[in-house]
């Protein structure tokens, strides 16, 4: 029973991971619509904090029908995912540069680009996110989410547009959403690490008190 237990579970792993794809292709597609891309970019907080995470969730969905071959061969330049990981903060950090967020507006290069960067982003997210580990995961948002947090202040502080094709009241929202997300995520994070450890130590636990 347990054998076959095992069994189904193996078999659903290929068909979950073309669901995820699937997903993300459909994603990709909808977000690719003209009429869904301009309304989207069409405010500040719209392109930032909806466009932008759905993109690198699209991302994400995808690399789940990444071959197995590539996978290893991702790994082995992507140990316990530094690489992945720093590219991804790299990525995070461009794409909160005033500059460039007005430059995909106008000039299809850099939309082009931003559009692979994100999706690429996801991808790399998810595919170095476990091999972290705790201690990994924990430097790289020990800088993403300073940084996110510091960007959201600049944002709200500046009395300029800082992006000349979004009012200035449209700039103070996104930066408080983004001092916002930047303490979600790092107390969703620590919950979850607390959790996992404390886990782990009921589990040792038990382990000592079978032996």
């Amino acid at each position: 029973m347990a054998e076959h237990g095992r069994a189904r579970l193996l078999a659903g792993g290929p068909a979950r991971a073309r669901r995820r794809a699937l997903a993300g292709a459909a994603a990709l597609a909808l977000l690719a619509l003209p009429p869904v891309r301009r309304a989207m970019e069409a405010g500040m907080a719209t392109h930032m904090l909806l466009q932008f995470p759905a993109l690198i969730a699209a991302g994400a969905l995808l690399a789940s029908a990444c071959p197995a071959s590539l996978g290893r061969s991702v790994a082995r330049w992507n140990a316990l995912g530094i690489a992945g990981l720093s590219a991804s903060a790299g990525v995070l950090a461009l794409a909160m540069i005033p500059r460039l967020l007005d430059l995909a507006l106008v000039d299809v290069r850099v939309e082009a680009a931003k559009w692979a960067a994100l999706l690429l982003c996801g991808a790399a997210l998810r595919m170095s996110w476990r091999p972290a580990g705790v201690v990994v995961q924990g430097f790289f948002l020990g800088n993403v989410l300073p940084m996110t947090g510091v960007v959201g202040v600049l944002y709200q502080d500046a009395t300029t547009r800082l992006c000349n094709s979004y009012r200035l009241d449209e700039q103070a929202l996104v930066g408080q959403a983004l001092v916002w997300l930047a303490i979600a995520v790092a107390a969703a994070w620590l919950a979850q690490a607390a959790a996992r450890s404390m886990r782990a130590e009921r589990e040792g636990l038990r382990g000592r008190a079978g032996a």
